[in-house]
């Protein structure tokens, strides 16, 4: 009498879903020999119970796609000298991913390629400053709650002080007057604080929970982090000054992607899954249910600020021009933001000044959204920042996006924006 041996997952999700995949396994009787258990009596072999196959799952990934993301990070990661890279695509309207890819991977059919580091998903369980990116935070909040428009001008000082702090953008420049758009299309720390304080702490920090900061998105791919977000009875005098600009929490790139899947989908979060269903042995498919989606801003916001980030790839001369237009894709209005975030320096427990976080952000189409794509990429060479590695990776994703799946061209062309009313 022996069991029949089964197959387990040991890592992903095959270990996570082990108890669906792996089934029951059966049991089986035979005579041997008197005295000899290896001689089998021939024709003795009965089943004392069947065994039970497992069920069949099937992902949201796109083979194809998943492959050219990998591949396109892989490259992008050797040429920016980026220490690691990790990229997700979002359905705009129901949160399936249709690639989760980091550059470093493994051949599961050849155990010599598995190694103790690649074996993980950093884009689900290795979290980040985001730095600008989550600036999208503060734009949602304002025009939302009607304190701003896109076109409405706000004094952004060379400097201010915050706490025992100075804030300054990543520019000089003196006392200038930018429109809403200017501070996210040109990425202004200084504006971006100046929004944020018109905001609130508790309206901020009401907003960073909805768009599902701080907590785990619910995937269901083991060692999936939450993030984190400083509980506001936690503040210091300069967490608010550092929040707005994506200092002081941290993120992953689904929980990234997450936050701009609520601007393309009309104001409404849809948590992201991966499972797209589940075969049962006797064949039926049983779909995975869409979660519900949580309202987090009013459509008409969230169009505002869609529209508004179109800015973001404006090439124009000095001061009107942006810091990504290398994420713009001809006949399409792109969406998006970039971020580039100082490391901490463990030496000193201080920001470094040479080693960041760059991440870019994006809608594929402003006007007609269907896709979301977030990549990030840790401690690329030098001084680099998102518009120039994060950004063009975006854009060579996308032009793939929209060519598979045969995206219609945008109606109109993205208007000129002014982004400084008065420098």
């Amino acid at each position: 009498d022996r069991p029949v041996a089964g197959v387990h997952g040991v890592v992903g999700l095959e270990s996570s879903m082990d108890d669906a995949l792996a089934g029951q396994p059966g049991r089986e009787a035979m005579n041997t020999e008197q005295g000899d258990n290896s001689v089998v009596i021939p024709n003795s072999q009965r089943v004392l119970q069947q065994a039970v196959p497992g069920e069949d799952v099937q992902l949201t990934i796109d083979a194809d796609l998943q492959f050219v993301v990998q591949q396109k990070l892989a490259q992008y990661v050797q040429k920016t000298g980026a220490k690691m890279g990790s990229a997700v695509v979002l359905d705009a309207h129901t949160g399936e991913v249709y690639a989760l890819a980091n550059d470093n991977t493994f051949n599961p059919n050849d155990p010599s390629t598995v190694t103790a580091t690649n074996t993980g998903d950093p884009a689900i369980t290795t979290p980040f400053e985001p730095g600008s990116v989550n600036k999208v935070v503060t734009a949602a909040a304002a025009i939302d709650e009607n304190l701003v428009t896109p076109t409405s001008v706000v004094d952004v000082p060379p400097q201010f002080q915050n706490g025992d702090k100075i804030v300054k953008d990543d520019w000089s420049h003196p006392d200038w007057k930018m429109t809403v758009t200017g501070i996210f299309a040109k990425s202004s720390n200084i504006g971006a604080d100046e929004l944020a304080k018109q905001v609130g702490p508790q309206n901020f920090y009401a907003m960073l929970g909805k768009m599902g900061l701080g907590q785990k998105t619910g995937i269901g791919l083991p060692g999936e982090s939450a993030g984190y977000v400083p509980p506001i009875d936690k503040w210091s005098g300069s967490t608010f000054g550092n929040l707005p600009i994506g200092q002081g929490l941290s993120m992953t790139v689904l929980q990234m992607a997450g936050m701009y899947q609520v601007i393309a989908n009309n104001g409404v979060r849809v948590p992201p899954r991966i499972i797209k269903s589940v075969t049962k042995p006797d064949g039926t498919v049983v779909p995975t249910p869409q979660p519900a989606g949580v309202r987090v801003i009013s459509p008409q916001a969230a169009q505002t600020v869609r529209m508004m980030m179109r800015a973001i790839t404006q090439k124009a001369p000095y001061p009107q021009d942006a810091t990504a237009p290398s994420a713009a894709l001809p006949g399409y209005m792109i969406s998006g933001k970039t971020g580039t975030a100082q490391q901490v320096d463990p030496a000193c427990g201080c920001y470094s000044h040479g080693r960041n976080t760059v991440t870019f952000a994006g809608i594929l189409s402003a006007d007609n959204p269907r896709f979301v794509v977030g990549v990030m990429l840790d401690a690329p060479d030098g001084d680099l920042e998102g518009g120039q590695t994060a950004a063009p990776l975006f854009h060579d994703l996308a032009s793939y996006l929209v060519q598979r799946y045969d995206i219609p061209v945008s109606t109109g062309t993205t208007p000129f924006m002014t982004l400084v009313a008065q420098a």
